[in-house]
């Protein structure tokens, strides 16, 4: 089976930047992630994570590219992750981040499941539309009820708060 995808860049402005892949269902997340980067112009050497999601788009369980965990962590990995074990028709919704650094976050979205077609190569490109920006968007952090969630801490302090606090004289 083949497995249709929408990637939309997660972005704040007004011209939608998306992507239409379809992709077997047999193949693993690493592929996805592989059509992913070269369909947006990435040379997929940045680090990336799919994580579940849900149809409130909130993240769920990581699914990296590497294991960068010390130890024996059970850190699922893209490469040994198979698409239709991670996508459902019941479980449409992937959260896609690439370059942790430069935070490029993509909403991938199963549309439809399809028969294979004679003659045709997987994964492939059947939409493009939107130019990719020089840079990642900027994320606005929110917590529930839109305040920023790092506007204050418990103890009374917000982040322009740390002038006059005396580190040397509570210093361990």
């Amino acid at each position: 089976m083949i497995f249709r995808f929408r990637v939309v860049l997660d972005n704040d402005t007004k011209e939608d930047i998306f992507r239409d892949i379809e992709i077997r269902d047999t193949d693993t997340l690493e592929d996805l992630h592989n059509v992913i980067t070269q369909s947006f112009g990435f040379d997929g050497s940045e680090m990336a994570s799919f994580y579940i999601s849900d149809d409130e788009w909130n993240q769920g369980e990581e699914i990296s590219l590497f294991d960068m965990s010390e130890g024996g962590s059970d850190i699922q990995l893209m490469s040994q992750t198979i698409l239709n074990s991670a996508v459902t028709e019941n479980r449409t919704k992937l959260i896609y981040v690439y370059d942790f650094l430069s935070m490029w976050t993509f909403m991938v979205e199963l549309g439809e499941v399809v028969e294979e077609a004679q003659g045709t190569d997987y994964p492939n490109l059947l939409f493009v539309h939107g130019q990719v920006p020089g840079e990642a968007p900027e994320k606005v952090f929110e917590a529930e009820g839109g305040e920023d969630p790092f506007d204050e801490f418990e103890d009374g302090y917000g982040t322009d708060d740390y002038d006059h606090l005396d580190f040397e004289e509570n210093w361990n």
